[in-house]
């Protein structure tokens, strides 16, 4: 009987124990629960405020969504640390033990680390912003957004292209949209014998027909080079940014047209062969 009373004294006091231990850990898991909701619900509070600061001041696209990707990581890095902390375990050293996971991850990861760096480059010096059309990378198409790692691309065939940021910030960016005007070059080429001058007044015609073409700075009809098969005349012009695609185009289609209708050959190529 003594070993039987000595068994359930101490199978009971194992369950007073294991009883105690689930009501604390309950309460700290609640608590954790609770921490967690209040805390993405704060955050959604903090980013939807920030998001309405931003718009209502003249801050670039580009800063604000590369701000928004920031304040939300590091909210949700905070939130880890405070549901941890709810959870009984020691904040302090889980910082420490997250500094030490963070150069580990840091080493493995440094080249994303040279992606935030050139994302902060490019918010600072502004080589591009968003909604600019660029060509980097053997890549080419608007700025959609720029993030904490990456530029995203649209390319004019609708395709998204993730460009990391340590690469922009250190290469060649070339921004069609920056200035106001463009240069638009075409090269004609016109039979040898073609009187120079009447194909430079025809020219002139179709310039003085197209309003978007600008007369300052003025356009320049050169005759460019005399190829092997062909007469080749350079025509220069200026146009505002957003007509450059519709004058190049729609030159090429009259030229075209008004050399044939003028009786204005265009050469194919040829080869002469002399014999003895």
């Amino acid at each position: 009987m003594a070993n039987e009373d000595a068994a359930i004294d101490k199978l009971s006091l194992l369950m007073d124990k294991l009883v105690d231990f689930s009501i604390h850990a309950g309460e700290k898991i609640v608590v954790a629960i609770i921490v967690f909701i209040v805390g993405k619900l704060v955050i959604k509070l903090i980013n939807k405020l920030l998001r309405r600061i931003l718009s209502r001041k003249e801050v670039d696209e580009g800063v604000k969504t590369f701000l928004y990707s920031l304040t939300n990581i590091l909210l949700t890095i905070l939130l880890v640390v405070s549901v941890i902390g709810a959870l009984g375990v020691n904040t302090a050293s889980f910082a420490a033990l997250l500094a030490s996971a963070g150069v580990a991850i840091g080493m493995a990861l440094s080249g994303n680390l040279q992606n935030f760096a050139g994302g902060l480059i490019i918010l600072i010096f502004k080589p591009y912003k968003v909604g600019d059309f660029i060509e980097v990378q053997n890549v080419s198409g608007t700025v959609n957004a720029i993030q904490i790692l990456n530029t995203v691309i649209i390319t004019t065939d609708n395709k998204v292209i993730y460009v990391p940021n340590g690469s922009l910030s250190s290469g060649t960016i070339i921004n069609y949209s920056r200035m106001e005007l463009r240069r638009v070059d075409f090269v004609f080429g016109v039979d040898y014998g073609t009187d120079f001058s009447y194909v430079k007044t025809v020219v002139e015609e179709l310039i003085s027909e197209d309003d978007r073409i600008l007369d300052t700075p003025a356009p320049l009809i050169a005759l460019n080079e005399l190829a092997d098969s062909s007469v080749n005349v350079a025509l220069k012009v200026w146009v505002k940014n957003a007509d450059y695609w519709g004058v190049y185009y729609d030159m090429n289609k009259n030229v075209y047209a008004r050399f044939n209708e003028k009786g204005i050959s265009f050469p194919f190529p040829q080869l002469t062969v002399h014999t003895a």
